[in-house]
C-alpha cells in the first residue's frame, strides 16, 4: 500500500477555477520572506495508521462481485469534485453513492478521488487515487481555500487512508497514467464527475486512433461511441445500481442506526410544537429542529426535508417550508437523517397540531394506514415487487369509490385505461432506499419493479392522499387536506420487518404523541 511524508511538497497545482475565483481581491502575501517564515517552525506531525473500518471487508466484498462481472476490464468510479454554489463558495461535499458502496469512504471523503479497478488475472487490483495533503513549506498549505489545510483543517494521509479503507492509494498526480492506460474497453461510472468522463472519452478517441495507425488502417474510418447513457458504460452504472438491491449485514446495521436517528428528530419537532406555533415561519423551524438532530447524529439530512402544515401537506415536494403551522392544521413531515456512512432513512407523519384528527383528517388519516398496511402485508420473499403498490392502490381505489370521489367503481378505476382513483395519489408506493433515498435507481426494470423480492432488501413503504384545495371533485371539508405514512421495510427470511413501526403510526398513538408535547 503506498505511503506518503508530512514533508511532501509535491501535489496537483490549484486549478484556473480554484485559483481565479477570487484572483482580484486576494490579499495573500507573496514575499519570499513571508513564504520562508510560514513554512517553517510546525511541530512534526505524529500519525498512527488506524484499523480498518468495520465497512472495508464489506466494500471489498461489494468490489470482488463488480470485478468478477468486467473480467478484464478497467474500471474507473470516481467519487466527484465539489460543487460550486456561489461564487468562491460551494455546497457541501457528498461523494457519489457508486464511489462510497465499492470503498466504505462516506462524508470523510476526499473531492476528486476516483476508484480505479485495474485488471489483474482473473480479478482486478483496487485503487483510490487522490489528492494527497501537501507538506506545510508548500503554497497550498495556505494559498489554497479549496483545500489548503490552513482553511479546511488537516487532511487525511495516503497511508492513513490505505490503512483505513484496507486499500491501496495513490496520489492524484498518478491518476495521470491510468488516462494513458485507457482503451477502448475501459469504463467509466459517467455521472460521477464530467470532468474525468470527458479525459476517458477522449483518451478512447485516441487509443481507437493509435490503434487503426498501428494495423496500416489509417485510411480506414473508425468510430467509437462515447457520451450519454448507451453501452458500455450504462452496463458499469446498471451493475453498480443492482448491486445496491440487497443489503448486506453491515448496510442494514447501517439503516436500523438511521432510522433511530430519524425517529429521535422526529420526537424532538412534536416537543417543539408550540414553539413552531408561535412562529410566522413554522414550517421552517420544523426544518431547523429536524437538521440540528441529523447534524448531530449523522452527516445532514438525507434529501430536503417536507415540513407541510395545512394545504402544503397536499403538494408533494413542498420544500420550501416557509408556511405557518396553526392549530387545527396536519403537519405531514417526510425527513430522514443520512449517517456518515452516507445510509439514509426516509420516512413520513401527518399529525395534528392540536393533537386531535378532525373527522375528516381522521377518515382520510384511517384509510391511508389501511393502504399502508395492506401493502406490507404483501412483502414477503418471493413476491413481485409491484404488487407491493398494487395492494395500496386497491384500497385508495375502494376508498375514493365508496367516498363518491370516483365516476366508475373502485373495480373499475383499478383498470389500466383508467386509473381515476390516482388523482389523489399521483405517485408510487415503493421505492429501494440505502446510500441514496431513491436507491438503485439504474437497475433494469426486470430487477426493480418487476423484481422478486429478496431477504436484505431496504425499501418504502408510503401510500397518501392528497385533496387540493381548488380540487372541485370532493366535498368542501376534504379539500386542502393532504396525509402520508411512510415507513422503510425489510425483507426477511421469514417476511419483513417495518424498521420504523415505533414511530407513532395509528390515529390514536399519533393523537397521544402530540397531546404529550403540547399539554
Amino acid at each position: 500500500m503506498a505511503n506518503s511524508t508530512d514533508t511532501s511538497t509535491k501535489t496537483a497545482p490549484p486549478t484556473s477555477e480554484e485559483a481565479g475565483r477570487n484572483a482580484n481581491r486576494s490579499t495573500t502575501p507573496g514575499s519570499e520572506g513571508f513564504k520562508e517564515f510560514i513554512g517553517k517552525g510546525w511541530a512534526e506531525r505524529e500519525e498512527t495508521l488506524p484499523p480498518a473500518r468495520a465497512q472495508a471487508a464489506f466494500a471489498a466484498a461489494r468490489r470482488a462481485r463488480v470485478s468478477a462481472a468486467f473480467t478484464g476490464v478497467r474500471l474507473i468510479i470516481p467519487a466527484g469534485d465539489m460543487k460550486q454554489r456561489a461564487n468562491d463558495t460551494d455546497y457541501p461535499y457528498r461523494a457519489h453513492s457508486a464511489f462510497a458502496h465499492l470503498t466504505g469512504w462516506g462524508s470523510d471523503s476526499e473531492p476528486g478521488a476516483v476508484l480505479v479497478l485495474s485488471p489483474d488475472g482473473e480479478g482486478h487490483t483496487a485503487t483510490v487515487y487522490f489528492r494527497e495533503r501537501a507538506g506545510r513549506d508548500s503554497e497550498e498549505f495556505y494559498a489554497n481555500p479549496a483545500i489548503g489545510e490552513f482553511w479546511i483543517g488537516a487532511r487525511p494521509s495516503l497511508a492513513h487512508v490505505a490503512a483505513d479503507l484496507a486499500i491501496e492509494t495513490r496520489g492524484l498526480d498518478d491518476f495521470e497514467h491510468v488516462i494513458e492506460a485507457v482503451d477502448t474497453a475501459t469504463l467509466v461510472l459517467r455521472e460521477a464527475d464530467s470532468a474525468i468522463t470527458d479525459r476517458v472519452d477522449h483518451a478512447r478517441i485516441r487509443f481507437a486512433a493509435e490503434q487503426a495507425l498501428s494495423t496500416n488502417a489509417a485510411d480506414t474510418p473508425f468510430s467509437i461511441e462515447v457520451g450519454g447513457d448507451h453501452e458500455p458504460d450504462g452496463e458499469l452504472a446498471r451493475v453498480l445500481s443492482e448491486l445496491r438491491l440487497v443489503k448486506d449485514e453491515f448496510e442494514v446495521g447501517e439503516m436500523r442506526a438511521a432510522i433511530d436517528a430519524t425517529e429521535r428528530g422526529f420526537t424532538e419537532v412534536i416537543a417543539e410544537l408550540p414553539r413552531i406555533t408561535a412562529e410566522v415561519r413554522g414550517e421552517r423551524v420544523i426544518e431547523g429542529v429536524f437538521a440540528t438532530r441529523a447534524r448531530l447524529e449523522g452527516n445532514d439530512v438525507g434529501y430536503g426535508s417536507i415540513a407541510a402544515a395545512g394545504p402544503h401537506a397536499t403538494i408533494l415536494h413542498w420544500t420550501r417550508n416557509d408556511g405557518t403551522v396553526a392549530p387545527g392544521d396536519l403537519v405531514l413531515l417526510d425527513a430522514g437523517v443520512e449517517l456518515d456512512t452516507y445510509y439514509t432513512a426516509d420516512i413520513t407523519r401527518t399529525f395534528p397540531v392540536n393533537g386531535t384528527f378532525s373527522p375528516v383528517q381522521r377518515q382520510i388519516y384511517e384509510a391511508v394506514l389501511e393502504a399502508a398496511d395492506a401493502a406490507f402485508a404483501v412483502v414477503r420473499p418471493g413476491a413481485i415487487f409491484r404488487d407491493v403498490h398494487a395492494a395500496a392502490m386497491g384500497v385508495i381505489a375502494r376508498k375514493t369509490a365508496e367516498w363518491g370521489f370516483l365516476p366508475v367503481s373502485a373495480e373499475e378505476s383499478l383498470e389500466p385505461e383508467n386509473q381515476f382513483h390516482r388523482r389523489y395519489m399521483v405517485h408510487g408506493t415503493s421505492h429501494h432506499l440505502g446510500l441514496d433515498v431513491h436507491d438503485c435507481a439504474q437497475a433494469r426494470r426486470s430487477m426493480y419493479m418487476d423484481g422478486v423480492l429478496e431477504p436484505g432488501m431496504v425499501f418504502t413503504i408510503e401510500p397518501g392522499l392528497y385533496f387540493q384545495p381548488d380540487d372541485l371533485t370532493v366535498p368542501a371539508e376534504f379539500r386542502g387536506i393532504g396525509v402520508r405514512i411512510e415507513d422503510d421495510i425489510l425483507v426477511t427470511e421469514g417476511g419483513a420487518e417495518n424498521l420504523s413501526a415505533r414511530i407513532p403510526r395509528t390515529a390514536d398513538e399519533v393523537e397521544a404523541w402530540v397531546r404529550a408535547a403540547v399539554a
